[in-house]
């Protein structure tokens, strides 16, 4: 049996939830062409469980209950053996891995025998790539100002900055590997389907083998949105944002549901952070034009555009009215929500009345 094993281990924002998604959505017609995209077992869902599996390799647990990811890894590993032709993990957890958290994965696929294993990094402009990883920080329950963050990215001492080290985690994903079985894709600077066609040449999938679209996308938040959010995990414990239910409540219903769709003022990079983000880019193409890895895409897309200094709102001095706004309207959101929810008192008293019930029935029959 042979196989090719393509890891797509990030890098985060760069449009890994809709990948991941549309390969789900279409898992039965991708299989019919030998293109796999699989759980720890049938029945499971490919993202939660490759996401599972990505946190188990590197020996982390956190995103459920303790333990919750125990074994993750080997059960996907498994189930990989299991098929043949084309098999796709694909999580942007996995970009900073160690470098023993690479070896124990490659170590782990080739023991399964004709195996070939290839790695795919798709790569954003750091100036788009910023304003994402703090919005995401603080969807995550995240307590950092929009300028200390960046202080933190550009020392490169958190984890999207090592996540976003193109040279870095390509050295380490990359070691063993021959160059063209390493594949980069570069994300357009224009929506649209470019790059989802993309992604599909770096992992060997004919696009029409996967006809359903994904409307299923980590959408961003304005300015104003983005600020009250953070207030807002300031006024929560923290056991209350490391809950699983904050993920419920908090990302799925208030900023999903509510302020991702405002049209609120766009998160940039700060002006005077510009020459950081191109020197950052420039590092990057350098570095894969001297690997001779496979790129997909067009390097210029990694080159920053300049941040007008007249659009550019300080999330720190956006106006109490703004943020008022988004306050208003995320209370308005949760109360629905509230009233839309059953009372758990209500429901324990209807069980109690039926038990009562049937012990009232069993008597009457005796």
């Amino acid at each position: 049996m042979s196989r090719k094993v393509y890891l797509h281990v990030g890098a985060p924002k760069t449009g890994t939830t809709y990948l991941q998604d549309r390969l789900a959505l279409n898992a039965a017609t991708l299989a019919d062409h030998g293109v796999h995209f699989p759980s720890r077992h049938a029945l499971a869902d490919p993202a939660l469980s490759q996401f599972r599996a990505a946190i188990d390799l590197m020996g982390q647990d956190w995103g459920g209950p303790p333990g919750h990811a125990k074994g993750a890894w080997p059960a996907l590993v498994r189930r990989i053996g299991r098929l043949e032709g084309t098999v796709v993990v694909s999580h942007e957890v996995l970009a900073p891995a160690a470098a023993e958290h690479v070896q124990r994965a490659m170590a782990d696929l080739t023991a399964l025998g004709g195996t070939e294993v290839h790695v795919v990094y798709s790569v954003r402009d750091p100036a788009r790539q910023v304003p994402a990883a703090w919005q995401e920080a603080i969807k995550q329950g995240g307590l950092s100002t929009y300028r200390r963050y960046t202080r933190l990215m550009t020392r490169g001492n958190i984890f999207f900055a090592r996540a976003f080290d193109l040279p870095r985690v390509l050295e380490t994903w990359g070691s063993g590997l021959p160059r063209d079985r390493v594949h980069v894709v570069t994300v357009p600077q224009a929506r649209g389907d470019e790059l989802w066609l993309r992604s599909c040449a770096a992992l060997g999938i004919d696009p029409a083998w996967a006809p359903r679209d994904s409307e299923a996308v980590n959408r961003s938040m304005g300015v104003a949105e983005t600020t009250v959010l953070r207030r807002l995990n300031r006024r929560l414990e923290d056991a209350s944002r490391k809950d699983a239910s904050y993920d419920r409540v908090v990302r799925e219903t208030l900023v999903q549901g509510m302020l991702a769709n405002r049209r609120g003022t766009r998160v940039q990079l700060p002006p005077d952070m510009h020459p950081w983000a191109v020197a950052e880019a420039e590092r990057w193409t350098a570095w894969l034009r001297e690997s001779g890895v496979h790129v997909v895409g067009d390097l210029d897309d990694l080159l920053p555009r300049p941040t007008d200094a007249a659009s550019y709102v300080d999330p720190e001095r956006v106006s109490p009215k703004a943020q008022l706004g988004a306050a208003l309207d995320a209370l308005a959101v949760m109360t629905g929500e509230a009233a839309r929810r059953d009372d758990p008192d209500a429901r324990l008293r209807v069980r109690l009345r039926e038990r009562v019930t049937d012990r009232l029935h069993d008597r009457l029959r005796r």
